[in-house]
């Protein structure tokens, strides 16, 4: 009962502007709609109103973080949501990936240009549209598969993204940043865990962890190479949480260019594909 009360409480305090969604005319009520809470955690509507109702099953841990990200919950709510659902208390894995409602809501307001909330072991927790069309969507990731370091060092086929020229600078910057979560974190963190990892699955990460550099970029210029579009030269500014766990990367190019176009034109046909560009 507490589960579908506080899910409801939560839903109906929400208005569609704090989660990014239009308001939409016909609407009797000012918060969320089931339907939307469901898309945003990506369930299905039917089993979001169960939860409601009080007919659905326990849900898993994997569920209650969707809905603590869909309901924008702060940390105590989110504890709150896992503790009234049958749940201990978030696993450290999950607790660890869970949006800061702050940042969400800055990404929420970001409908123009590829943005996307990482963890500082560089996980996607969350993406706009314009960032799953550039990068493709990585929400069904599990494991350490999620992160963009462990896929860089492991999976060849993550370098595509960027010029053949820049990938010995991503794969150092990369590092650099996984060594500044490792010291503030700590050997015995999921930091150290998967430094340990890839040193053994990466002779090129283990020969680069040996160099010490330790680095946290707040912004970059790079060019990202998209299947159909080609080549797009991109400006990244980082905005990081206080605790520096979490950032909120934010990819713009310069207007009346080439690559201005380009972002507009994926805007325009997000997941489609096409054949030509002129």
């Amino acid at each position: 009962m507490e589960l579908a009360a506080f899910l409801r409480s939560r839903r109906e305090q929400l208005r569609p502007e704090d989660v990014g969604l239009p308001a939409g005319a016909r609407r009797r009520a000012s918060g969320l709609r089931r339907e939307e809470v469901a898309a945003l955690a990506a369930m299905s509507t039917d089993y979001y109103t169960r939860l409601e109702q009080q007919r659905g099953p326990q849900p898993s841990e994997q569920m209650l973080a969707a809905l603590a990200r869909a309901l924008r919950l702060t940390d105590a709510e989110r504890d709150y949501l896992f503790r009234v659902a049958g749940r201990n208390a978030p696993a450290a894995v999950v607790a660890a990936t869970h949006v800061a409602p702050a940042l969400h809501r800055v990404l929420d307001r970001l409908s123009d240009t590829p943005a996307l909330i990482l963890s500082n072991l560089g996980e996607v927790l969350v993406q706009n549209r314009m960032a799953e069309a550039l990068y493709g969507d990585r929400s069904h990731l599990t494991g350490w598969a999620r992160s963009d370091i462990y896929r860089w060092f492991t999976d060849p086929a993550e370098r595509l993204i960027y010029p053949e020229g820049d990938r010995d600078r991503q794969s150092r910057a990369m590092v650099a940043n996984l060594r500044a979560a490792h010291g503030s974190m700590g050997p015995r963190s999921r930091a150290g865990e998967l430094v340990r990892l890839l040193r053994g699955a990466s002779p090129e990460f283990a020969r680069l962890w040996e160099r010490h550099e330790v680095a946290k970029r707040f912004e970059d210029h790079k060019v990202l190479v998209h299947p159909q579009l080609g080549e797009i030269e991109v400006d990244c500014q980082v905005l990081f949480t206080e605790d520096q766990a979490q950032m909120l990367l934010v990819l713009t190019a310069a207007p009346r260019t080439e690559a201005a176009e380009k972002l507009q034109l994926l805007g325009v046909l997000g997941h489609q594909r096409f054949d030509t560009v002129r």
